[in-house]
């Protein structure tokens, strides 16, 4: 009953970019046609076509920033990690670079991309699709035994991926023990750089996300997917990657990290006196992304600390320095200097960290136009990062008034996973809807029932009280 859910009106609700303009468009293509190098960066390519890459990526994606491959190096791993060469198709100064400087990042709906950049090169020119030649910022990262880095080196390439592999698809293949070749290793690399960054203490909250997607009747829904083993091996990959750069950059002397700040005494505090509150164990001396990487996502009360755990990792931005490095240059979700260059198709910042890391390695004068650029980068992610966000949240939030509009006065089981004297925060058992509830004295990590006062798609707001 009622309308179905209109997401282009959100769109426009919201104001995010869009259509590309004609001008844009042309730009787009001509440099996806072109054949001769352009002249704004370094021209000199290797042929590392022979490196049987694959790319892992959610089904049906188009927008293919990176291909890995992992290769036994003595004892210890090669690690081949291709990023899309995006500079390689945006003329400083361009019409085009001036929208990817509007857009900032692509923007993700149930049923289209807000592209950041015209689908002529984010899906297919500049994109690493299977059996096509691509020109690529090729990382070849040598690891030792442990998985710590050995060494690094970072240049231009073609490459050639073999196969468009998916998560689900690459974990039953691990179920199976038919994984491909290219990333046999991935598994034993990846658990390798898990161990060490829980060493550095790093603060990995990975919750479970809320999804909008199809039913098998083609029905809008709301489901909480738990992320894959193979999604944290091969976001490992990306890190080490971003940690290396980071390193790069600071040992020149000249860059932009991504860099949230260590929690505050507070913040740690206050999570201590709720893992006290809430059963979870919390070992003398354990530092907090110790005790969260043994918390059991099946419990409730674990579910409501790891919610908690959220506070400490507040003032995420990215820090430009030049000659004296960052007063603050980490990353407290890793536990080191990290910087963001996997991602040039979908995220503005990576086409420019990528740049610098191929001049520092290679002993070269960082580009004018990555130099005159760089200043102005930090506020533009910030509100590229404030609107991703804006639409996420919407999205979730029109998607659960949307599911619930015929069920106000009905009552629900749920988890109370946050509260305060007056109301708290649950988490329906399903649909899986988050919302407010009003009450007194709600019991954190624990299912209790609640009923539902609004659920209003056109404000995107939904309100229980308990039942």
């Amino acid at each position: 009953a009622g309308a179905p859910l209109d997401f282009a009106a959100l769109r426009a609700q919201l104001e995010v970019p869009g259509d590309f303009t004609s001008a844009v468009l042309d730009e787009a293509a001509v440099a996806a046609a072109a054949t001769v190098a352009p002249t704004w960066i370094d021209p000199s390519a290797d042929d590392a076509t022979d490196i049987p890459f694959v790319t892992i990526d959610p089904a049906g994606s188009r927008d293919l920033d990176q291909a890995v491959h992992i290769a036994p190096d003595n004892d210890g791993y090669l690690v081949s990690y291709a990023i899309a060469d995006v500079a390689s198709f945006v003329r400083p100064g361009s019409a085009l670079d001036a929208e990817t400087q509007r857009r900032g990042e692509t923007l993700y709906f149930p049923d289209a991309r807000v592209a950041l950049h015209p689908p002529s090169l984010s899906e297919d020119a500049a994109s690493l699709l299977p059996d096509q030649v691509r020109r690529a910022v090729l990382w070849q990262i040598h690891l030792d035994a442990a998985g710590e880095v050995a060494s690094v080196g970072v240049r231009r390439a073609r490459v050639r991926s073999r196969a468009q592999l998916d998560y689900a698809g690459v974990q039953q293949s691990m179920t199976d023990g038919s994984v491909p070749d290219a990333i046999a290793l991935l598994e034993r690399v990846g658990t390798l750089r898990l161990t060490l960054g829980r060493r550095r203490h790093a603060i990995n909250l990975a919750l479970p996300e809320q999804e909008v997607t199809r039913d098998a009747q083609g029905v809008w829904t709301l489901t909480v997917r738990p992320q894959l083993p193979v999604e944290s091996y091969n976001a490992e990959i990306s890190v080490l990657t971003g940690m290396c750069a980071a390193k790069l950059m600071l040992d020149a002397g000249y860059g932009i990290l991504r860099t949230v700040p260590p929690p505050s005494h507070g913040a740690v505090a206050a999570l201590r006196r709720a893992a006290r509150a809430l059963g979870v164990a919390w070992p003398d001396g354990a530092a907090a992304g110790d005790v969260l990487a043994t918390v059991d996502r099946s419990n409730g009360k674990h579910v409501a600390f790891m919610e908690h755990a959220a506070a400490l990792l507040r003032g995420a931005g990215y820090t430009v320095f030049d000659a004296a490095p960052p007063e603050q240059p980490l990353h407290a979700g890793i536990g080191a200097p990290y910087a963001h260059v996997t991602a040039p198709l979908r995220r503005l910042v990576d086409r420019y960290g990528s740049e610098i890391c191929l001049a520092a390695h290679q002993r070269r004068v960082v580009p004018d136009w990555v130099r005159e650029q760089l200043p102005t980068l930090p506020a533009t992610m910030e509100e590229s990062d404030r609107r991703a966000h804006e639409v996420d949240r919407a999205v979730v939030d029109m998607t659960e008034a949307w599911l619930l509009r015929d069920r106000v006065g009905q009552t629900f089981g749920a988890m109370v996973i946050d509260a305060d004297e007056r109301a708290g925060t649950v988490v329906l058992d399903e649909p899986p809807v988050r919302a407010r509830c009003d009450g007194a004295g709600l019991p954190v990590g624990d299912r209790i029932n609640v009923r539902l006062v609004t659920a209003d798609v056109a404000t995107r707001s939904v309100h229980f009280e308990r039942g």
